[in-house]
């Protein structure tokens, strides 16, 4: 017997439906809005999206379950595309203590409406210690969530970080690479070489951006064919044109900035110049070092987004879900409410996406839904019967 579920009455349900590449320029505002909204689930797949009237009459939802999602906001999961679950003492936790300390940073960023991430390494100091983080990643992958993992080279050196590669790959650890090419630590020859072993063994390219990178390293990653820049924060003319012209995508991560009072990335000449950006939070779990932020709030990610950034709600919106998931490379299954897609989602207590901005700082999940079960349902307050 089929597991089926109707989400109905949403006041907005954003689909985010459209092309099928990463959005940019006047598509990323495209939110596929439907009015009066609902979802019709079976199996923890998205079986038909429409308005409340005419869902309601299929012949699946005669039995399924119903979720009331009258006044409210509903929309898919965030789709965090840069988070690290794990710093500090990585060498004396045993990999249990440290899945213990990773596991509550997922469950914060689920709770505030994360259904996807990507988790890094790239703080375990050592060989050991990168190996650690690695492992376990991908145990918590056994959760009930998309989680995908990146063996970050920049805390190692880098021939360390190449033989790694293959060990990598061979134990199924890590889907990308992340290379954090400050300036001055290393050539642009043992780049090229490192991310082209890694492109040949078929895992996926990234290169930080981030405030001490290499000026070539936006460059490079584009002509490497790189999945994403992650943390964009400095950017010339010319490389903004690179990237609207190019299928890499540019992470931007303003919590970041906001939390070390740094400069921010200039999102609307990205923007307007056709550049597809995707939104993180930069999360680092307990210890705060210049290039993370310390919290997985994608809400307020969004918000600062929009304040410090000038990017409109829509665009936060978009960048935080559809290109997120293009970023860690599952927009096929993810990031948008459509048939065939997986049930991951959120119902916000709010009536209008324009309102996620206003409210820094605050939690607006009412319900938490992956692949068609609900993780997460807000309690209520419970005061005596007066």
């Amino acid at each position: 017997m089929r597991n089926v579920t109707l989400i109905r009455g949403a006041r907005q349900l954003l689909t985010l439906r459209g092309p099928s590449g990463p959005r940019r320029g006047t598509d990323l505002r495209n939110l596929g809005i439907i009015q009066d909204g609902a979802i019709l689930i079976a199996d923890g797949r998205i079986v038909e999206v429409g308005p409340s009237r005419r869902l309601e009459n299929l012949a699946l939802a005669r039995d399924a379950r119903e979720i009331d999602a009258s006044g409210c906001l509903v929309m898919p999961g965030f789709v965090d595309s840069n988070l690290h679950l794990l710093c500090g003492a990585i060498q004396e936790l045993s990999p249990r203590g440290l899945e213990t300390l990773a596991l509550r940073t997922v469950e914060e960023a689920v709770l505030c409406g994360t259904t996807a991430m990507e988790a890094k390494s790239g703080l375990g100091l050592t060989e050991a210690g990168e190996l650690k983080i690695l492992r376990v990643q991908r145990e918590l992958r056994e959760l009930p969530l998309t989680l995908v993992s990146t063996f970050v080279a920049g805390s190692l050196p880098l021939e360390l970080a190449q033989r790694l590669l293959s060990a990598v790959r061979r134990r199924k650890l890590a889907e990308f690479t992340e290379l954090r090419w400050e300036d001055g630590k290393y050539s642009a020859a043992q780049v090229c070489r490192f991310l082209t072993q890694a492109r040949g063994l078929g895992i996926g390219l990234k290169v930080t951006a981030g405030q001490q990178s290499h000026p070539d390293a936006i460059a490079m990653a584009i002509e490497l064919g790189a999945r994403s820049v992650n943390e964009v924060v400095k950017v010339t003319e010319r490389e903004v044109t690179l990237l609207g012209s190019s299928q890499t995508i540019a992470m931007l991560a303003p919590t970041i900035s906001f939390h070390h009072d740094a400069r921010h990335a200039p999102a609307r000449g990205l923007i307007d110049n056709g550049a597809a950006l995707a939104l993180a939070s930069g999360s680092y779990d307990e210890c705060a070092p210049a290039d993370f932020a310390p919290s997985p709030h994608m809400q307020m990610t969004i918000a600062l987004a929009c304040r410090a950034l000038n990017m409109t709600p829509a665009e936060a919106i978009a960048a935080a879900t559809i290109n997120g998931a293009h970023a860690i490379g599952l927009a096929q299954h993810l990031g948008s409410l459509e048939a065939g897609k997986s049930a991951d989602l959120l119902i916000l207590g709010v009536p209008d996406y324009r309102e996620l901005p206003y409210h820094l700082g605050v939690n607006l999940v009412n319900l938490v839904m992956i692949r068609g079960v609900v993780r997460v349902e807000r309690s209520k307050v419970q005061w005596p019967i007066r």
